[in-house]
């Protein structure tokens, strides 16, 4: 259990409050069959979310950094997902605070009500600026992931490094991308696909030549290359 205190729990209670006064049933059964019926959901689309969560992310009105942690991990556990959209939105509001110790609670991020949706925020603009931040974080961290039989920390390390064009680590992608040639998991081969097309719009040729020499598989390849030929 997690333990906040009083200003933090009226907080929540009023995004609670917020959420629930705007929820739609309808909307909400549609949006649980898209995700499989993995989460339950309020039935609140995104434009109508940010718009809802706005006041709550005003500068002034944010939480400590000190209480950062646990206000997340108490909106993660919810069982609506919009609580962890809102979660993921409100940690970026401090991405220049960062903090070494941080990635442990993006690891929780990551291993908890996981699915694309959530890994695809996490990824590219929560792990990857703190790698920014803590380059020498990144291979401890990168290869435990590699290494796990988690496959969401295998699409973080694929990711991560999205939004970086021509500071991406081509070396080291690669190396990510060759630990994890053979897998038959949709979700990890969308992935390399995705970053060399992303990483495409900034070095085609790079692109071109590196799927050219390695055993992709069919899915990567096809996305990778789809902008290119």
């Amino acid at each position: 259990m997690v333990f906040i205190d009083e200003k933090m729990t009226d907080f929540i209670n009023t995004l609670e409050n917020e959420f629930a006064d705007n929820a739609n049933a309808v909307i909400a059964l549609g949006q649980k069959a898209y995700m499989k019926n993995k989460f339950e959901f309020y039935g609140i689309k995104t434009p109508e979310r940010r718009e809802i969560q706005k006041p709550f992310l005003v500068k002034k009105f944010l939480p400590k950094k000190k209480e950062l942690a646990k206000i997340i991990k108490t909106l993660w556990l919810k069982p609506e997902r919009e609580y962890q959209y809102f979660a993921q939105e409100l940690m970026y509001k401090y991405i220049k605070e960062l903090q070494p110790k941080d990635i442990e609670l993006f690891e929780f991020m990551i291993i908890n009500k996981s699915w694309w949706d959530t890994i695809d925020f996490i990824g590219p603009k929560l792990v990857g600026e703190y790698f920014k931040l803590y380059p020498e974080q990144r291979n401890q961290y990168v290869e435990k992931w590699l290494n796990s039989e988690n496959l969401w920390f295998k699409r973080v390390s694929i990711l991560f490094q999205l939004n970086y064009k021509d500071n991406l680590d081509k070396e080291y992608l690669a190396f990510i991308i060759n630990s994890l040639l053979g897998s038959n998991e949709f979700f990890i081969n969308k992935a390399i696909g995705w970053i060399l097309r992303q990483y495409g719009k900034t070095n085609p040729d790079w692109v071109i030549d590196f799927a050219n020499k390695t055993a992709l598989e069919n899915l990567s390849r096809k996305e990778a290359l789809r902008l290119l030929i």
